[in-house]
């Protein structure tokens, strides 16, 4: 066997380790970042930028890109087999990075890459051929929602702000509700595991940091008791900062 068509020296150079992370970030030949995986069976190399096997659909940097360029140019157009194949090839690739970027706990590139998650869930739900395809996408909405909320909250205790890491929480676990709403799970909301993770982590926090009542239960507890100014001037302030 020619040698140089094998991987046993890097295999056995960084054995697979189930009770580790098993990740990293090295540069390619050419001297740009890439991210290795270690798995069972041996080691996926993502690209850090644009989609992560580093293929170009139609010229366009992910697939996402190429099909809302063809929505502006048809906005009816419906989605074949083909193209919901290469879809979920996508969703894939993008759930390999962000969890990458969790463990290696670069967080504004995780929130990125669930943005982009999140947004090709949109663009299927809106083009979808079968509704039984959008379920199938949209029951993980709940999933990629608690990795984008969790990737914003530890930014902002990096950065300091452990307020803001709560008000991340606040606005995680309310767009998790939503998502549970609008697939008829609303009974399961308080028993779900992500959500009580959510809702652990905003303790810890409130703990570690001393942190008080948060904008929006300030705001739930001012209208709950009638006092409308105060709330109308809570409801500015999150707007403000929802803005910035």
């Amino acid at each position: 066997m020619n040698p140089g068509k094998h991987l046993d020296y890097l295999l056995q150079q960084w054995p697979y380790d189930p009770e580790c992370a098993c990740v990293r970030l090295v540069k390619g030949c050419d001297g740009r970042d890439v991210i290795q995986l270690r798995v069972d069976l041996g080691i996926l190399q993502l690209e850090t930028s644009g989609r992560p096997d580093g293929q170009k659909p139609d010229g366009f940097d992910t697939l996402l890109d190429r099909l809302l360029d063809e929505e502006q140019k048809s906005p009816d157009f419906e989605l074949d087999e083909d193209v919901c194949m290469e879809i979920d090839r996508e969703f894939v690739q993008f759930y390999q990075r962000r969890v990458a970027w969790l463990r290696l706990q670069n967080f504004q590139r995780a929130m990125q890459d669930a943005d982009h998650t999140l947004a090709l869930m949109d663009f299927c739900h809106d083009h979808s051929p079968d509704e039984q395809w959008t379920l199938r996408h949209e029951q993980h909405r709940a999933f990629v929602i608690f990795h984008r909320t969790q990737a914003a909250a530890l930014a902002a205790v990096e950065e300091e702000s452990a307020e803001d890491a709560i008000q991340h929480i606040e606005e995680g676990l309310e767009a998790i509700r939503e998502s549970f709403a609008d697939m008829g799970w609303e009974d399961q909301f308080e028993e779900d595991e992500l959500v009580q993770r959510l809702q652990q982590l905003q303790v810890s926090l409130r703990d570690e940091f001393s942190v008080g009542k948060s904008l929006r239960e300030r705001l739930a507890e001012a209208v709950a008791t009638e006092q409308y100014e105060l709330a109308a001037r809570l409801r500015d302030e999150l707007t403000r900062r929802s803005e910035n």
